[in-house]
């Protein structure tokens, strides 16, 4: 390993070290349990302070997408309010087995409250219905029919088609009316569409009971970790409750160690890959690339296959049995187009899977290591992301089915030239960004009703750059098409499993 590689090694173990540090341990008492309620089996962490939880109960909801562990920072600011605070694991999200589908979610959610009131462990008159996105939603729903003190609905899910949302976009139709003592608040940076949905909630009643906010400078997820947003939920907790007078914030030190191992995890990422995958040979390289086409037909492929696959998955998508809620179709539109780009670029796609059986297995358990490292980190720190014995069951079809597009992807991109590692990265990027936006174009046009494509838009991009990045680090050592596109497969697989709920 060379000296800078080292030093580069070196920097993201230390990182990841001080990340650690910060993020763990937690000065709140956390456990965990499962709930058996009306046939749902919700993992749910319990979050208060080491002596507390006597001044009332907070039911935390998370969105689509998400889990409870990172909704922590809200549960910690409920708890520094002498709070016992439950957040679940909604069905098909972190540890709580699917099927998902916002119907059951709901359902779910409404029969852990009733089992904790039944249980004894929550009292109505004393606790605070919350959420976030979907979950926001969820708890408006269920505190419409539910005695409980107060609502806390943060960038809730629209549930009307106003403000530019469609039908096939909601997910939950026939809204109730907003309960008493309801806290409505959204992000300045947020569409317009959940703005204006959210305000229209509060502008329902008649009373004064409800109050409107927009937290400056939030988005649609970082207002889960807003300190403008807790500090709000505690104000308006405190008065529905009668509370002691405001408690500190809790501290973004483990979001801080969480992002600060990631960014650790990337630097260590590079020279692990190159000792993992060893160099190629010059000779190699230039018998596992086949011809590479002009840039306007590569781009014109790329829109006309997209385009094609939108329209033909409208009516078929072919993957729907894996289970995945959405994932089903941008894991089908993958398949089907690397499989068209394969039969129209055969020969030379045939030139690249020569030769390649010891870079296939260097690469393929590279890609598993990775992956594996990635979600452990994720899951120590901010985000559920340890792969279920269920994920894991779907883990090597959606390997298979993957493949294809990344194969093709990595032959017609040519061969990783030095000096010129920027320049293929971006046609990467813009090949993909095509076909997100022709996947896009089935959600504005056609109302395929597909909204996670869009919903999920910024993790997708920044998932799109590390793993294309760690892809180029792969083909540049192996020379092979073959074994980086298996590599890329692999974390692609595990970034779906992670992302889309189980169905």
């Amino acid at each position: 390993m060379k000296s800078k590689q080292a030093i580069r090694a070196v920097a993201g173990v230390l990182l990841c070290g001080v990340g650690l540090c910060l993020a763990q341990p937690t000065p709140y008492r956390e456990r965990t349990y499962i709930f058996n309620a009306d046939g749902c089996r919700l993992e749910t962490t319990i979050v208060e302070k080491p002596v507390g939880g006597g001044h009332g109960s907070v039911l935390l909801f998370h969105g689509i997408s998400a889990n409870k562990k990172i909704m922590s920072y809200l549960a910690r600011g409920f708890a520094e309010q002498d709070l016992r605070v439950y957040v679940p694991d909604l069905p098909g999200h972190g540890r709580t087995p699917g099927p998902f589908s916002p119907a059951r979610a709901e359902q779910c959610g409404e029969a852990l409250f009733r089992e904790l009131l039944t249980r004894g462990l929550v009292n109505g008159d004393r606790t605070i219905l919350a959420g976030h996105s979907m979950g926001g939603a969820i708890a408006e729903r269920i505190a419409a029919r539910a005695p409980v003190a107060g609502l806390i609905a943060i960038s809730p899910a629209p549930m009307r088609a106003e403000h530019g949302v469609t039908a096939e976009k909601l997910l939950f139709s026939n809204p109730p009316d907003l309960p008493p003592h309801s806290l409505v608040m959204v992000g300045s940076l947020e569409l317009e569409s959940m703005r204006g949905n959210a305000a229209d909630l509060v502008a329902s009643r008649s009373d004064a009971t409800a109050t409107y906010i927009q937290i400056q400078g939030a988005s649609h997820v970082s207002i889960l970790f807003s300190g403008a947003a807790m500090r709000a939920s505690q104000e308006w907790t405190a008065r529905v409750l009668h509370l002691p007078p405001i408690e500190p914030l809790t501290s973004h030190r483990a979001l801080i160690g969480a992002l600060g191992g990631f960014v650790g995890i990337l630097l260590i990422a590079g020279p692990f890959l190159r000792e993992a995958t060893g160099k190629n040979s010059k000779e190699e390289e230039t018998v596992a690339t086949g011809a590479v086409i002009g840039l306007p037909r590569l781009f014109l492929e790329f829109a006309a296959g997209s385009i094609v696959i939108v329209l033909l998955l409208r009516y078929w998508i072919p993957l729907k049995a894996i289970g995945l809620f959405q994932g089903d179709y941008l894991s089908s539109f993958l398949l089907l187009l690397g499989c068209l780009l394969v039969a129209v670029h055969w020969n030379s796609l045939r030139m690249a899977l020569r030769n390649t059986s010891g870079h296939l297995l260097a690469a393929g358990l590279a890609g598993v290591l990775l992956l594996l490292l990635s979600t452990a980190w994720f899951e120590l720190t901010f985000y559920e992301a340890w792969l279920t014995a269920a994920k894991w069951a779907r883990f090597p079809f959606l390997v298979l089915a993957l493949h294809p597009y990344l194969l093709a992807e990595e032959t017609l991109l040519g061969p990783a030239k030095h000096g010129k590692r920027w320049r293929r990265l971006a046609l990467a990027l813009t090949l993909r960004l095509i076909s997100w936006g022709a996947m896009m174009g089935g959600v504005l046009v056609m109302h395929n009703g597909e909204i996670l494509i869009g919903l999920l838009s910024v993790y997708m991009a920044m998932f799109n750059l590390v793993q294309r990045s760690a892809m180029d680090v792969v083909r540049n050592e192996t020379g092979s098409a073959a074994a980086t596109a298996l590599f890329g497969a692999i974390l692609l697989a595990g970034f779906c499993l992670v992302i889309f709920p189980l169905t």
